[in-house]
Order: C-alpha cells, then structure tokens, then sequence
C-alpha cells in the first residue's frame, strides 16, 4: 500500500503542477520557462512561515495556508504604498529570514 499512495501521490503532484503551468501560461500569454521564476520567492516563503505558525517543527496545510495569506497581504500592501519591485523583494528576504529564525534558530532553545 505504500507504494499505491506514493505514486498517487506523484500523479496527484504532477497533475497540479501541469495545471499551474497552464494557468501561468495563459496568463503569460506564451510557454516560457521562467516565467514563474519571480514566484519562487513567494511561495518558499509562505511554506517556512507556515512551519512557524502552529510550531510543529514539519509542514502543514494551516500554516502553509496562513503564510499564503501572510505573504500576499504584504505584497498587497507594499504595491499600494508604490514601493518598487527591489523593496519588495527586500522585505520578502527579511520576512523569510524572519520565519526560519522562528521556525529553526528559536525553536532549539526550548
């Protein structure tokens, strides 16, 4: 049975991940290779704020689902201010130091 949920769990993966492709694609308008690559930053950083949400020390849907949130509530913000695209990956490191300090730096010391 392992070997059953680990494959579906491949399928399910790749099914998802061609489906963003197309999304990106067409919002795109073309199939370029890096065409996701400024989202990168984005979506590391929502999955380690989500390791520091609930403090379980592994990945969760909550807290993956609270960093998405997090971070596209701060790039919201920053794009209402005006602040340029370099600021905002500034403060996009910064939060993402942030959230491995919490997640892996404080959580040794208890």
């Amino acid at each position: 049975p392992t070997k059953a949920y680990r494959l579906s769990a491949y399928v399910i993966s790749g099914a998802l991940a061609s489906l963003g492709g197309l999304i990106v694609a067409s919002r795109v308008g073309r199939g370029d290779i890096s065409a996701g690559n400024s989202l990168l930053l984005d979506a590391v950083a929502a999955s380690l704020i989500g390791y520091a949400v609930l403090d379980k020390r592994r990945p969760h849907v909550i807290g993956t689902v609270v960093g998405a949130i997090f971070v596209g509530v701060l790039l919201n913000g920053l794009t209402m201010l005006n602040a340029p695209y370099y600021t905002q990956d500034f403060v996009k490191g910064v939060v993402l130091v942030g959230a491995l300090a919490a997640t892996f730096g404080l959580g040794k010391k208890r």
